[in-house]
């Protein structure tokens, strides 16, 4: 089975899924001729010509309306946001238009679309280039809010994205694009050929929306997290020798609470993990479900790791950035005897 990096699973993703549908197109800022800025789309407006991978001007509103208008009239439009820090003029469309066409036409049209955005930190890319968006997301009625944590599940959850038949939102932590960062930035940098979930089939696949995965077994504590997180969880559990129970979300609406509630019950205690900012961050959706659903099984508070309420820096990134150490300490404090 080949070793993919995630802009390969993506790629591959798109790829099959137009060969399969041709009413699948791909369009955005660069996204054609010039592959997209990540590449994620190269050389598909060479194999399909460019009605079907085309490149838009610069207006996000113009290109999110669009996908609308070619959902309700029958394609499977993939729309490409260059970076989640440029979707604020898309997001009316998205709100207004892309999450209720369902509901306000009583079902006549839908909107089976997917806007794949780069999200997150870690490149110095300053406050405009690094912002994790999520819970705008989650907030609305009518979105599906996807975020996948390495290649395998990348590509798998596209594919569904792409034949779900209502708006998707797709989001993807460029820090993993090329590897899986733990965080530890000043660490020779590791390659997805190096790690199992790298292993992505040639063929058609499908990951389930709406389904977490357990990626590392405990019972001291359970860590949710999603996204580049997931791989911050595991070297701060390794790191501080805590066994502890990661929860790789994937899919942030819908939620597998199933999941997580097995899981608290299990360990008693939580610790939830994101690089968005603090205030009204998914981590706080998460902490509440918990402590409603699992109150008298948790031991402790439930606590947060997460970015800071400021813009995010570009000198100071990595005090921005909950890396291993934040992570480490907040297992510590969960697991310590009172």
């Amino acid at each position: 089975m080949p070793s993919r990096t995630m802009i390969e699973a993506i790629r591959s993703a798109i790829d099959l899924s137009m060969e399969r549908d041709d009413r699948v197109v791909v369009f955005g800022e660069d996204v054609g001729f010039f592959g997209g800025v990540f590449r994620c789309t190269e050389g598909l407006q060479k194999k399909y010509g460019t009605s079907r991978c085309f490149d838009t001007p610069i207006s996000e509103t113009g290109i999110v309306g669009a996908a609308v208008g070619m959902g309700a009239y029958g394609l499977r439009p993939i729309a490409e946001i260059q970076f989640a820090d440029y979707m604020y003029p898309a997001y009316d469309q998205i709100v207004s238009e892309a999450a209720r066409l369902r509901f306000r036409s009583a079902g006549d049209f839908t909107a089976p679309m997917v806007v794949r955005m780069p999200c997150g930190g870690g490149i110095f890319g300053g406050q405009t280039h690094s912002q994790s968006p999520e819970a705008l997301f989650t907030h609305v009625a009518g979105l599906k809010t996807v975020i996948p944590s390495n290649p395998y599940d990348a590509k798998g959850l596209l594919i569904s994205a792409i034949e779900d038949d209502d708006p998707v939102i797709f989001l993807e932590p460029k820090r993993l694009y090329n590897g899986p960062f733990d965080g530890h930035h000043d660490r020779p940098v590791v390659p997805w050929s190096k790690h199992p979930l790298s292993e992505v089939p040639d063929e058609h696949y499908t990951v389930p929306i709406g389904k977490a995965v357990i990626r590392r077994e405990g019972s001291a504590v359970t860590v949710l997290a999603y996204g580049t997180m997931v791989h911050v969880a595991e070297v701060a559990a390794q790191d501080t020798g805590i066994d502890a129970e990661i929860i790789d979300l994937r899919t942030l609406v819908p939620l597998d609470i199933d999941a997580i509630v097995a899981s608290v019950e299990k360990t008693g205690r939580c610790v939830v993990v994101h690089e968005a900012t603090r205030t009204s961050g998914f981590g706080a959706e998460l902490a509440a479900e918990v402590q409603e659903r699992c109150f008298y099984h948790l031991e402790k508070p439930v606590l947060r790791v997460t970015g800071w309420d400021t813009p995010y820096p570009h000198v100071h990134e990595w005090e921005y950035f909950p890396g291993p150490k934040r992570v480490g300490e907040a297992l510590i404090e969960a697991t310590a005897a009172d």
